[in-house]
């Protein structure tokens, strides 16, 4: 039986600020703030559409995954140096310090500045020298992942493969991202086998707006190790059963399918039901600076809207250190802080 944790209601807040977690689903680009926007822009001499830091902020507004991205490539346009990428990550770093993360994995998609003649080599080292430097003055583990966008070709993101080879040592996997709708997984299939055949840990966006399908797909076409989102699984019991007898993690990101109107509210949300059935649910922030909070804003809104109490905080926290790609020696210690930081609610 997992261990019950008391905590009184008006306290629970305060300890999901404070547990250690890890973040395991977060897009570095998703991370812009509209005042970075502008200060790179300026920086760089990129003009935007918007005349304001506020008209950019009130365009926030989207009514599906496709009207995000738009204006979510826009914003990219901005990051062109190592600095930039440099500047992008660090500010998010700090902010998840200030979370209490203590492991981060991050997405990062490298076609989405190749596109625009960035090199690869520009995108990796900036971002790599601001997960360094959170390891030194932070204390924050943090890794890369790698994403390829579905909505371009398996050969271009061949392509991107090959480009990534000389930079290995600066990300531990791969993932699948952008616009899910007519791109289901196995379109990918030759270029996961090759990433894996490397020995770099896979991922893929899965069951957000896609069907429990991509979910099959992405699981026995693309032999991945976690589940970005995977919230429609519930539509197929049979798969919901083998998600929770294989242990496979679903790292789900609450305020973005309420922005993204996967859900219409947070009380329509079904993590709770997740949880129920036994699924390793974890709770993630993906695009933070688009959908309206980091990490711990996710924890808050979520608890507040559903039947959640501190018990289920435990698990989605030690979920997330169980599901990380790490050794099992550093999973041990971040649960043992895990641990502390419960006991003395124990019951």
């Amino acid at each position: 039986m997992p261990q019950r944790f008391e905590v009184p209601k008006d306290q629970l807040p305060a300890l999901l600020q404070a547990m250690p977690k890890a973040e395991l689903h977060m897009h570095i680009e998703g991370s812009l703030e509209p005042e970075l926007i502008f200060a790179l822009a300026q920086r760089n001499g990129v003009a935007l559409r918007y005349p304001s830091v506020e008209a950019l902020r009130a365009a926030y507004a989207f009514t599906d995954l496709q009207s995000f991205l738009d204006i979510y490539y826009a914003g990219a346009s901005v990051l062109l140096t190592e600095q930039d990428f440099d500047d992008m990550a660090w500010a998010y770093l700090l902010k998840a310090k200030a979370d209490n993360v203590v492991h981060t994995e991050m997405f990062f998609d490298p076609q989405t500045h190749t596109e625009r003649g960035v090199p690869f080599e520009v995108v990796i080292k900036g971002l790599s020298r601001a997960c360094d430097r959170a390891q030194a003055e932070l204390g924050v583990s943090a890794s890369l992942i790698m994403c390829f966008l579905r909505h371009l070709s398996e050969d271009a993101a061949l392509k991107t493969l090959a480009e990534a080879l000389p930079y290995r040592q600066y990300f531990i996997g791969v993932g699948l991202d952008s616009s899910e709708s007519g791109h289901p997984p196995e379109k990918f299939a030759r270029v996961f086998a090759q990433c894996k055949a490397l020995g770099l840990h896979l991922v893929a966006h899965a069951g957000e707006e896609g069907p429990p399908a991509y979910i099959l797909a992405a699981l026995d076409v693309l032999h991945v190790e976690r589940i970005d989102h995977g919230v429609r699984c519930l539509e197929d019991l049979k798969l919901v059963e083998r998600l929770a007898q294989q242990g496979t993690a679903l790292t789900v990101c609450p305020l973005s399918n309420i922005k993204l109107c996967v859900f219409k509210t947070m009380p329509e949300h079904n993590l709770k039901t997740l949880l129920d059935h036994g699924i390793k649910v974890t709770i993630n922030s993906d695009d933070p600076a688009y959908f309206g909070g980091y990490i711990n804003q996710n924890f808050l809104a979520t608890f507040a809207g559903l039947d959640l109490d501190a018990s289920d905080a435990y698990t989605l926290a030690r979920n997330s250190f169980e599901a990380s790609f790490v050794p099992d020696t550093v999973k041990q210690v971040w649960i043992a802080q895990l641990d502390s930081a419960f006991a003395p609610f124990a019951s």
